[in-house]
């Protein structure tokens, strides 16, 4: 016990008071990630929640493997925390996630984008609402097993990438606001690798120690994004032409719907000279238009709905020197952002990439170090600038 007067020493959560105090509501996928942040508190003295959300139909989560929150998942995190000796819940959220992720997803692959529904239904289902419902419980903070850092900086808490490039989860959560990175825990982030977690997991005996990371979208089997659509969207797949840039018809292709930008294989028009890359997608004329390699080379990337994460306001100077990354696969690259007000700007890349796709994020790091400044939302096409 502290003495008379004395501060008590912050737990490894940064509060001011015992473990056993201190509510922590866990959002469990059913994964070994989460699973093990559950485990990790449980055993450190927490008072532990475990909370799984229901984002689509149970009946037909549980003919697919390989996705998060299916019906397998819910029953996975339930053993878990059975196994530990923590409260766990599932919250069905199907409206909630067909609302702010689902229809959005449909609507801006319809329009010729290449939307990433992970990044919403972090900033609107788990790190909104979830942690809204966190709130209401009475926890003092809610923790993920996101692969990313928060660090306690001279202004506040800041965003920083994972330990552990290889499984940096960043460019999915940049849009993480001050006040919910304040709540947020993220204990893995500073591991070393994968295989750190799962030692932790057979350390723990958890049931899920050697389950498969999930790899798709989690609405979307096998990857196959049409068939998704077609569902949404009845009628979505209409036929038109595939037509060269400079005005040439090459071909006839079954909806717009089942390409995107930077595409090569499987475009159905073989037997020229030129290898030829999906540049734009028309969903006005439902024209795929075909080119070069070359016209894929991208200089200025405007975006929109900026979630800045600096110490000073976004427009407190005309020009940032960054690195961005444009493709989650990709890594940062450097760039100029030039700010047109606090949520709007333009991004010159140093150095042109190719693939830049409306519907897609636009991360932005501190040049030289780990600190996420925040992104937005890639919002037009090709602009070779």
């Amino acid at each position: 016990m502290p003495l008379d007067g004395a501060a008590r020493p912050l737990n490894s959560l940064g509060f001011a008071k015992p473990e056993s105090e201190t509510r922590v509501l866990v959002a469990m996928s059913g994964g070994v990630d989460s699973s093990v942040v559950a485990a990790l508190l449980a055993e450190q003295g927490y008072d532990v929640v475990g909370i799984t959300l229901q984002l689509y139909d149970h009946g037909a989560a549980l003919a697919k493997k390989g996705a998060c929150c299916a019906g397998r998942d819910i029953h996975d995190a339930r053993r878990v925390a059975e196994s530990v000796g923590f409260p766990h819940y599932v919250l069905d959220y199907e409206n909630v996630f067909r609302d702010a992720v689902i229809e959005e997803f449909a609507d801006s692959y319809l329009a010729g984008a290449t939307p990433v529904p992970c990044i919403r239904c972090n900033e609107r289902v788990k790190f909104r609402d979830l942690l809204a419902t966190a709130k209401d419980l009475e926890a003092d903070c809610m923790a993920t097993g996101h692969y990313i850092q928060r660090k306690i900086g001279p202004n506040g808490p800041e965003l920083h990438c994972a330990a552990d490039p290889a499984r940096d989860q960043s460019y999915f959560l940049f849009s993480t606001t001050p006040d919910q990175l304040d709540y947020l825990r993220f204990p893995l982030g500073h591991l070393p690798n994968k295989d750190a977690t799962r030692a932790l997991a057979v350390k723990y005996g958890l049931p899920v120690a050697d389950k498969p990371d999930s790899q798709d979208i989690c609405f979307v089997p096998e990857g196959n994004y049409a068939s998704v659509i077609e569902k949404l969207r009845p009628g979505a797949a209409e036929p038109g032409d595939i037509v060269h840039a400079d005005g040439r018809v090459l071909g006839s292709h079954k909806g717009v719907i089942h390409y995107t930008v930077g595409q090569r294989r499987g475009l159905g028009i073989g037997g020229l000279e030129e290898p030829l890359y999906v540049v734009r997608l028309d969903v006005e004329t439902r024209q795929v238009v075909v080119g070069p390699k070359e016209m894929l080379s991208t200089r200025i990337v405007p975006v929109r709905e900026i979630n800045w994460l600096g110490d000073r306001p976004l427009s407190a100077q005309s020009e940032w020197e960054v690195s961005v990354k444009v493709r989650s696969t990709r890594p940062p690259r450097s760039a100029i952002l030039r700010p047109l007000s606090e949520t709007e700007a333009q991004v010159e890349l140093l150095t042109p990439e190719e693939g830049v796709s409306p519907g897609q994020a636009c991360v932005l790091y501190e040049t030289g170090n780990s600190r996420v400044l925040g992104g937005g939302w890639i919002w037009r096409g090709n602009n070779r600038g």
